[in-house]
């Protein structure tokens, strides 16, 4: 019982400090890239900026990151803890919070002027700050509450859709202020999305076709390490005319490079053929955020 606890408290330390530092990154990302380079970025965070940006053009008085950003965000956190996790909301949150508040807090400085870099760069660093706050099992809120909610729903890898969103609310920016502003914008929001697509594969699939001696081993191996069931194929290998096991089972891209691992571990002899799987239809045991 005291190892248990002293786990979750451990966890509890490891994900916060991960929250906290992809928040940070965050807010020095809105600070110097994004405000230097006059970006939108897409997202609530875009459109926190674009309110803000409205604010100034007809009234001169910019509204404070932190007020619009948390009022945006109420009803992508009542989805979260209605359909994703309580805990996952709640250090989505903690997410929202902290990089809100030090976005207004730190000051602003310009690494570069070229606007062009500003964009690459920035997009860069905002999938960074995404990633890691994925990798703590929380969101930055917004649109990564919906991309999540409608992964876990209809099982599919969604960055792409809400990149497509942000297309949109980019393009309403380009249109009340500078159009070149909002096709940099668009190149930022490509970059982020791409990377992020790269780092983060918690919804993207793998399929493994096994040959392997220890077809049962094997299979308790994968069975243990990510709970994905496997199927049995018996064969024959057409050069040595010898029966053979094939080993057929879909697992998360993120769980591949443990998977083979132990696969190898199991049976350094085993012929493994990974395919990329675009889409499934049927039962897939999706890991729970919580």
């Amino acid at each position: 019982m005291r190892k248990k606890v002293e786990a979750e408290a451990v966890d509890t330390l490891k994900r916060t400090g991960m929250v906290v530092a992809a928040a940070i990154i965050m807010a020095v990302n809105l600070k110097t890239f994004v405000r230097a380079g006059g970006l939108i970025p897409g997202g609530f965070t875009g459109l926190t900026r674009l309110l803000q940006e409205i604010g100034v053009m007809l009234w001169g008085v910019e509204p404070p990151y932190t007020v619009i950003n948390v009022t945006l965000n109420a009803i992508p956190v009542f989805i979260g803890f209605k359909f994703i996790g309580k805990k996952f909301t709640g250090y989505s949150c903690l997410m929202i919070l902290v990089s809100s508040i030090a976005t207004d807090l730190f000051p602003g400085f310009a690494v570069t002027t070229d606007t062009l870099l500003v964009a690459v760069f920035g997009g860069l660093f905002n999938a960074v700050a995404i990633a890691v706050c994925l990798m703590a099992g929380a969101s930055s809120g917004g649109t990564d509450f919906i991309a999540i909610f409608l992964s876990e729903k209809w099982d599919m890898d969604s960055w792409n859709y809400v990149f497509a969103f942000n297309v949109i609310i980019l393009g309403v920016a380009g249109a009340l202020f500078s159009w070149e502003k909002a096709l940099y914008s668009i190149i930022f929001q490509f970059t982020s999305t791409q990377v992020l697509h790269s780092l983060h594969r918690r919804y993207q699939k793998q399929t493994l076709l096994i040959i392997t001696r220890k077809p049962q081993e094997v299979y308790e191996t994968i069975r243990e390490l990510t709970n994905h069931d496997a199927t049995l194929i018996k064969g024959e290998g057409c050069y040595m005319k010898k029966e053979c096991n094939i080993l057929y089972s879909v697992v998360g891209r993120d769980e591949v490079r443990r998977v083979l691992k132990h696969v190898r571990e199991t049976d350094p002899e085993a012929f493994v053929n990974m395919i990329r799987t675009d889409s499934l239809s049927g039962r897939f045991y999706q890991r729970p955020n919580d």
